[in-house]
């Protein structure tokens, strides 16, 4: 299907179904979902997939091949370089940095899909400005890193996760709210949800 654009103010909206500012680069092929918002000088590279209803902010760059999933919200000056793969209802905060190469050195050319490490954000993850997220690891399900945090290993779902190096501090309910961990059942104060926990994981009930 050809892509047919309308210009209406410094906005230009596809006929595909998504907006972009008219100072946006965006490279083809790519695949953007219905309802997309794409923002003020930011670079969407060829091979991308972006799903419906996200929202990328002024100066947000895409890299080559990246996968992102739906309602996926990427705030200002974000880079999401080729190997992370952001699942759907991630929030990625004003500042916050990917890395994908683990030992990287100008003189040794790392340059290929083959020296890129995978990064999984999985769905309802929220990352704080200005947080560091280290290549090659896997932050789960509906854990929230805070602002600045510096995360190097995997991150176990709804682990609450702050400081540098990132330790878990505690839980996130999927509201996003820090609770009060109680051994078996408890119940959140902000949304109700109940849940399970032990001293190594969460179930939200």
């Amino acid at each position: 299907m050809s892509e047919i654009k309308e210009q209406k103010g410094q906005l230009i909206i596809s006929s595909l179904g998504y907006t972009t500012h008219e100072s946006a680069y965006i490279d083809q092929p790519v695949s953007i979902g219905k309802g997309t918002k794409i923002w003020h000088f930011s670079h969407v590279m060829n091979g991308v997939t972006i799903g419906d209803n996200c929202n990328l902010g002024q100066n947000v760059f895409i890299g080559k091949d990246v996968k992102i999933g739906n309602n996926v919200k990427i705030q200002n000056n974000v880079s999401v370089y080729e190997g992370v793969i952001l699942e759907d209802d991630v929030f990625c905060g004003p500042s916050m940095v990917f890395t994908n190469v683990k030992n990287p050195r100008c003189a040794v050319p790392r340059n290929t899909s083959d020296d890129y490490l995978i990064t999984r954000v999985k769905q309802g993850v929220t990352i704080g400005a200005n947080a560091t997220i280290v290549c090659g690891i896997v932050l789960g399900k509906n854990s929230f890193i805070a602002a600045g945090a510096v995360v190097t290993k995997d991150v176990p779902d709804n682990a609450a996760m702050a400081g540098v190096p990132a330790k878990q501090i505690g839980w996130a309910c999927n509201c996003g709210s820090l609770l009060e961990l109680e051994i078996e059942l408890g119940l959140c104060k902000e949304c109700g949800k109940t849940y399970r926990s032990s001293i190594s994981n969460i179930q939200i009930l």
